[in-house]
């Protein structure tokens, strides 16, 4: 438990951090290229993730279970080889992707409802041969649990990143140029990370063998996985497409079409996906720690795990929630100058409870072998969501979008619970704490909107967003103390405790 608590404290650092920073990089993005350009570089992006996750799901995924198994009978030997085949084979694949969009090329122009989409599509290629490279050294490295690597080459393609795009921007004045300068900006990020995860993968003693017959179970293994994460992954461009479009058929011209979506997608989904930083850090903890307990056998601990990480996510889940019901709209203008940002955040932010389960229980799943479970239960909701951001523009706009998603999520999720309890027999008991959060949710945002409206009269915006959160937090983690819903003050006494100790297990220096 210890290790898992470290490990997890450890890539939540680095994850806040590299958060930060890219929080940062979006907020100076979205005001140096405009929400339009923003528009046409998410919806080329959002294809671009499809061809990435082909070589950045299954494989990288089968890599660390394949090295974790090998740990216990410290072969290294195997390992080597297993890292070479999977090299070979990702940058055949991502070569392979390559080819294709280029090769029909006009078929992508017909598909995207703005031409200039397809420039910023070709220029984002060639960082699919480097998170080839990439994602097979990051497999190895999360396998054998050194996550500090993992952690400081994400936040070094973070800086990197923003570094070239400062540059690329500068001379940029059209929408499209800028949009493509972004493109550029994270494809040379890419190659630099990848050279740089290879260079950290040898220093910390990796090895590579000559390749044998790893590559068919490689195949045989990944391919499942990739072909469910790809299928899932394709609900992001085909949102692309139906958003667009059902607004434009409500009314709204392609530029203000372009302007809501970067607005919905490129300001304010990055601020609903905040907890995830917590409960990415997490997910990747778990895929080691619980893989090498399903080789023992060991169910008490893989039950263990599967109890407290679900209300774990739930706590850090609900947590946000008053803070950007109370004070979404100050948050949109301070950030990013832009209102719409801020209301949408408000109304939405209730979506980050059901994407937190999502992404806890899916994680569970994949850990425990039952991917293309966890892939059916989110088609089913999957389904729906496409039903609901087809018919509901008329009603309510881009918020479509938002109610959409997360009538996905909740479906999902409650599937996703139903299959752990039936494959582990563990009583998750969910229910009541899940019920709890969502009533110190109502008054901690009532409370965080009033405070914020006070500070306004007499704070300038950025005070009273601090204070304003900062009360509405303190008001959150109160009531989950006084209704018992996780032991807050126990947790706060453990790690105080720990601390005190080891800093009096210090020698004292003269």
């Amino acid at each position: 438990m210890k290790s898992l608590v470290k490990t997890v404290v450890l890539i939540t650092g680095f994850s806040v951090l590299t958060r930060i920073v890219g929080f940062l990089f979006r907020i100076y993005l979205s005001r140096a290229i405009g929400a339009e350009a923003l528009g046409l570089y998410q919806v080329a992006f959002s294809v671009f993730m499809v061809l990435l996750t082909i070589i950045s799901s299954g494989l990288p995924f089968i890599i660390s279970r394949m090295t974790a198994g090998y740990r216990i009978s410290n072969d290294k030997h195997k390992q080597g080889k297993l890292v070479s085949s999977a090299l070979i084979l990702g940058v055949l694949i991502s070569l392979a992707l390559c080819g294709v969009v280029l090769l029909l090329k006009s078929v992508f122009a017909n598909i995207f409802a703005d031409e200039s989409c397809l420039l910023i599509l070709i220029s984002l290629l060639p960082a699919l041969v480097f998170s080839a490279v990439y994602s097979v050294f990051r497999g190895a490295m999360w396998g054998q649990d050194n996550y500090f690597a993992l952690c400081v080459s994400e936040f070094f393609e973070q800086i990197v990143r923003i570094f070239i795009c400062v540059l690329i921007l500068a001379p940029a004045t059209s929408v499209l140029s800028k949009a493509v300068g972004v493109a550029w900006s994270l494809t040379i990020a890419c190659g630099v990370s990848a050279l740089f995860v290879v260079l950290l993968y040898f220093i910390y003693g990796g090895k590579m063998s000559k390749p044998g017959k790893e590559y068919k179970q490689l195949i045989k293994r990944s391919a499942p996985i990739t072909g469910v994460r790809v299928a899932g992954s394709l609900a992001q461009p085909l949102i692309a497409f139906i958003i667009p479009l059902r607004l434009m058929s409500v009314g709204y011209s392609s530029s203000q079409t372009m302007s809501l979506f970067g607005v919905a997608v490129g300001m304010t989904m990055p601020l609903l996906f905040i907890p995830t930083t917590l409960i990415g850090s997490l997910s990747t903890a778990l895929v080691p720690d619980i893989s090498m307990a399903v080789v023992k056998e060991d169910n008490a601990h893989i039950e263990s795990r599967i109890r407290s990480s679900v209300v774990f996510s739930l706590f850090v889940s609900a947590m946000a929630v008053p803070l950007f019901i109370g004070a979404g709209e100050m948050i949109g203008e301070f950030l990013f100058d832009n209102s719409l940002s801020g209301v949408i955040l408000a109304s939405s932010a209730w979506l980050m409870i059901p994407m937190g389960l999502t992404n806890i229980t899916s994680s569970l799943l994949n850990s425990l072998g039952y991917e293309i479970k966890s892939c059916v239960n989110y088609f089913i909701g999957a389904i729906v969501m496409f039903i609901a951001i087809w018919f509901l523009p008329i009603i309510c706009g881009i918020n479509a979008l938002f109610w959409g998603m997360g009538i996905c999520m909740c479906i999902t999720s409650v599937l996703n619970f139903f299959m752990l309890k039936r494959k582990t027999k563990v009583k998750l008991k969910i229910l009541k704490p899940l019920v709890l959060l969502i009533i110190t949710t109502i008054p901690s945002a009532a409370i965080t909107s009033f405070v914020g409206v006070l500070c306004s009269f007499v704070m300038p915006q950025f005070l009273s967003i601090i204070i304003s959160c900062g009360i509405g937090m303190a008001f959150y983690l109160l009531l989950c103390m006084i209704l018992n819903v996780v032991d807050v003050k126990g947790y706060f006494v453990q790690v105080s405790s720990k601390f005190k100790k080891k800093n009096k297990q210090k020698p004292l220096k003269i």
